[in-house]
């Protein structure tokens, strides 16, 4: 199954969400209102968009199509360019969608470090096997680092995950300080020549000031073995809490400065809008996301193609 195979599949709900709502609203032949508008604005809000990306669709469409007959497929394309415009951002463009490794920032020599963090039950675990998989189906040589030293189901999984995809992983045992086995994963990756080390962070609620400042501990004593690092600080978020997720965004970037986002288990949600309000309102860009439960389903997010997987009839 190809990228824009899984992006649809994943986005069915949000795009179920806003093809029936507009076509409900918008009938070719009739007059676009603004009444018609607001009941368009308020759908928007239902796929966690955010205020602030709805009100520049409605905005985009009332200049260009209020008080005129409606012509579908033309305030169809009206919405579609407005989306990619938004999720591309000022600069007009992310990355290189036909390299998969191209979202990541490498170190210029030697390891590459990337921290990731997130909230409980986020899909933290998973996604880190799957950008491991990734690396490495790119040739690259990955150290995993088991900083979830509290839950010691959270290091059984990433253990099985790395040997299930052949790689070293560090581990120390429970109830041990999280930023030694930061320091040590970055100890070996060193020893060992790998490219890359994920060190995996204890999933945290944004508002537990103890944990943040550990977060932050972890990000120091990083820099302390390998100079520049984390080269990379991955937030993951789960598509299905919505708006929940800029609140969770805002707090850890405030703490480690969040170079991006992996958006975990967009499929099966009608939330998928999230994405468009995190770009808008942080500015901080989505790399990848989870379509599905499989090891190859982590997808480089490309704006073009996740905004014609909800427009795809």
């Amino acid at each position: 199954m190809g990228l824009f195979d899984k992006l649809k599949r994943g986005l069915q709900k949000t795009k179920d969400l806003l093809q029936t709502d507009l076509r409900d609203l918008l009938k070719s032949g009739e007059i676009l209102t603004e009444p018609k508008l607001e009941q368009f604005y308020s759908r928007l809000i239902a796929t966690d968009m955010g205020v602030a990306s709805a009100k520049a669709i409605i905005e985009e469409l009332r200049e260009k199509h209020v008080g005129r007959t409606v012509v579908f497929e033309e305030v169809w394309d009206t919405v579609r360019a407005k989306l990619k415009a938004l999720l591309k951002g000022d600069s007009g463009t992310l990355w290189d969608a036909s390299q998969p490794l191209s979202p990541l920032r490498f170190a210029p020599e030697g390891v590459t470090v990337i921290l990731v963090a997130g909230v409980n039950g986020v899909g933290k675990t998973t996604s880190i096997a799957k950008l491991a998989n990734l690396l490495k189906k790119n040739g690259k040589k990955v150290v995993l680092a088991a900083g979830d030293t509290f839950r010691a189901a959270a290091v059984e999984q990433l253990t099985l995950w790395s040997q299930r995809l052949g790689v070293e992983i560090v581990t120390k045992p429970s109830g041990s300080d999280p930023a030694s086995v930061a320091y040590a994963g970055c100890a070996r990756a060193l020893e060992t020549n790998a490219d890359v080390v994920i060190v995996d962070t204890a999933g945290r609620i944004q508002t537990q000031q103890n944990l943040m400042k550990q977060l932050s501990k972890i990000q120091r004593v990083i820099a302390d073995k390998v100079p520049g690092a984390p080269h990379e600080v991955l937030l993951v978020l789960d598509a299905t809490t919505g708006q929940n997720g800029i609140s969770q965004a805002q707090h850890f970037s405030q703490t480690v400065s969040c170079t991006g986002l992996v958006l975990a288990k967009l499929d099966g949600t009608a939330k998928g809008g999230i994405v468009l309000a995190i770009r808008k309102e942080m500015n901080l860009p989505v790399k990848y996301v989870g379509v599905g439960e499989q090891i190859d389903d982590l997808e480089l997010f490309d704006p073009d193609e996740f905004v014609n997987a909800l427009f795809d009839q």
